[in-house]
Parts: structure tokens; C-alpha cells; sequence
């Protein structure tokens, strides 16, 4: 039985964290959450702590000091992931935007399908985007548009959140030197898995705009991923990448 790892970044989610953590525990697929949790101001870590005596052993925590970005998050996860021996790990919003029955689609497309990467694409089939603003529709949509065009990837949904490595992946990656911490962590990770090789495979879901709590997104965070990209583009052409293994 693999070990599978969803790490879910928080900052005041007090609203929703209790029940995506019982959600992603009542999946058929068997899973263990890590919270990396970036000094909420609203009780976040607490209802987390109250939570690791009922589901002991399977939910986790890394509690830091601030706000110090969605990328630095996610790689601290990534890290504990691999030294823990996790054999697939998880990207996963916090809000409900991300259904964690879709969890089980990305397993199965890296255990059974071959895929290295899975991604929850928000436009491999459409548009599929409920309750956004018309105007963050279309900025998303056609950011993922305008990054397939300057990095030459043939993903719809580049800045997609929702992911699946195997482990090879990160461990190929050289993850210390990724660089982006906001929007276009997500862009980077994908750019790089890609010139390391790997198989990426987008798996059709339907992204809900969150119910509960607020946004983190702002035009800063769209900025760093507009010019981001033309860095990455440049960046690769004098960047050798390590390759994926030959047999995993």
C-alpha cells in the first residue's frame, strides 16, 4: 500500500479547516494531511492541534512564524514528505475550491496511468469555473494561454494548484532551487517537472470559488507570475536540468 501525503498551506482557514481535513479523511483512498500553518492570527493552528488527537498519526503540522509564501510552504511540505518516505504528494487549497474527492482521480492517474504529474485542470475540457468574477475568469484563463506560448508547455491549465507528484518527481527536482513563493510557484514547478522529463497529465475538475473565509489573491501575486515567466524562459536556456531516473 502506497504512503500518500496531501500538505494543505494555511492561513486563517479557521471556517473551513475542520472539514476539509474530515473530508480528505473520508476518501476511499487512504490519506495523511499535513498542514503547514503560517502563524494564523485566528485560531487555525488550535483547531488543527484539536484535531491530531482524533486522527493521531495521520494528521500533521509545521506551524511557522508568518506569512512567508505560498511556494516556501509548499516545498517545506515537500521536503518532510520525502524524508518521511511518502510515495505520492499533494497540492491542496485549504477553501473547498480544490473537491477532495478529486483526490482520488489524481491518484489513480499517477498509480495506474503512468502519469509523473497529475493536475486538476480547471480548462482541459472548458471552462470549468464556478462562482469567480468574470474578470479573474478570464485573467486566469488567459494567463495559462500566455504562459503555454512563453514556456512552449502543452498543459491548458498552467497556474493550476491542485496537483499529484510522485515522489521521483521532487526528488529529481533540486527543489532548493526553486525560486517563486506566489502565483507563479505553481507555473515554475510545472516548467521545471517538464524539462526534468516528466510525464505531466491534466485530469478534468470543476474549481468552486471559496464559500467560507478570504481570498489570499492579489495583482502582486499576478505580477510575479506575468513577469516570472519571462525569467523562467530565459533562465532555462543557460540551466542544465537534471533528468527523470530511466526506471522508478
Amino acid at each position: 500500500m502506497s504512503k500518500n501525503l496531501v500538505i494543505i498551506p494555511t492561513y486563517n482557514e479557521k471556517e473551513n479547516i475542520e472539514n476539509i481535513i474530515r473530508a480528505v479523511f473520508r476518501q476511499d483512498v487512504p490519506f495523511e494531511i499535513l498542514i503547514i500553518e503560517d502563524g494564523s492570527p485566528d485560531g487555525t493552528a488550535a483547531i488543527v492541534r484539536g484535531l491530531q488527537s482524533e486522527f493521531n498519526g495521520q494528521l500533521h503540522m509545521i506551524e511557522r512564524q508568518g506569512k512567508l509564501g505560498l511556494g516556501t510552504a509548499y516545498i517545506t511540505g515537500f521536503k518532510w514528505g520525502l524524508a518521511n518516505g511518502y510515495d505520492y504528494i499533494f497540492e491542496m487549497d485549504a477553501d473547498f475550491s480544490h473537491n477532495p474527492a478529486d483526490l482520488q482521480r489524481l491518484y489513480k492517474a499517477c498509480s495506474e496511468e503512468n502519469a509523473d504529474v497529475a493536475i486538476g485542470s480547471r480548462y482541459v475540457s472548458g471552462v470549468n469555473v464556478v462562482n469567480w468574477p468574470i474578470g479573474r475568469v478570464l485573467m486566469s484563463y488567459f494567463a495559462s494561454k500566455y504562459v503555454r506560448f512563453v514556456l512552449g508547455l502543452h498543459i491548458a491549465d498552467t497556474t493550476a494548484g491542485f496537483k499529484c507528484y510522485r515522489r521521483q518527481v521532487l526528488e529529481t527536482m533540486e527543489l532548493d532551487l526553486i525560486r517563486f513563493k506566489g502565483y507563479a510557484f505553481q507555473i515554475e514547478m510545472k516548467f521545471t517537472a517538464y524539462k526534468c522529463g516528466f510525464t505531466l497529465k491534466e485530469v478534468p475538475i470543476i474549481f468552486i470559488n471559496r464559500e467560507l473565509g478570504t481570498s489570499k489573491m492579489s495583482g502582486g501575486i499576478f505580477g510575479e507570475a506575468f513577469f516570472g515567466v519571462i525569467q523562467l524562459k530565459i533562465q532555462s536556456w543557460f540551466r542544465k536540468y537534471p533528468r527523470k531516473p530511466s526506471s522508478y
